[in-house]
């Protein structure tokens, strides 16, 4: 073999190995490199899925029963809903700021608890609090599934029956001044335009 042959077959060689690590760096900057927080919804914009939940099983709030939530309770106001579970420990940090979030009352905040036993979310919630005016119990996690749920913690903003933000991870004061407030802001905003 002549040495022009030999260096278009070690060339040669050489193009699968640079493929594969084109393909490597390119994975790695769409996939690995990203922050999770900032993935976005397929469901902004969009109506909230169809829904019914009953609430959690116990749960009380001046001698009556906490209402179930669903789809119709989203449909004309602003409103944040939070996805949470009692073995979640982001959940458990996060709960403070959501009391505080409650006292705001130019929106509703709702409960979406997670995968998780009613005597779990039970003792969660009398330990901690109820800053929710309802809480629906997605025992098998179906609905979380319809609303692009991935993991607890995870809250949304709805505005007149439709999903307009939504923020992965557990809420920070830091979260709720730079990315919470200005999307409740907006909807608020969007809901007094004609």
């Amino acid at each position: 073999m002549s040495k022009p042959s030999r260096r278009r077959v070690g060339f040669l060689a050489l193009v699968p190995l640079a493929l594969f690590l084109a393909l490597a760096v390119l994975f790695y900057a769409r996939l690995g490199a990203g922050d999770p927080s900032e993935v976005p919804s397929a469901l902004i914009g969009k109506p909230v899925p169809d829904f019914r939940l009953d609430g959690v099983a116990g749960l009380t709030r001046d001698g009556a029963p906490v209402p179930g939530l669903s789809s119709s309770d989203l449909a004309k106001g602003v409103f944040v809903v939070n996805v949470f579970a009692s073995w979640c420990a982001p959940c458990r940090a996060e709960h403070p700021l959501l009391t505080d979030l409650a006292k705001d009352q130019r929106i509703r905040l709702y409960g979406l608890n997670y995968k998780d036993a009613d005597d779990q979310a039970l003792r969660f919630l009398n330990g901690l609090g109820n800053p929710y005016v309802a809480i629906g119990a997605d025992r098998n996690g179906r609905v979380g599934i319809d609303w692009g749920v991935y993991g607890v913690p995870e809250t949304f903003v709805v505005a007149d029956g439709r999903i307009v933000a939504k923020l992965v991870g557990p809420l920070t004061p830091e979260r709720i001044s730079a990315e919470l407030k200005p999307a409740i802001n907006k909807a608020l905003v969007g809901q007094a335009a004609p």
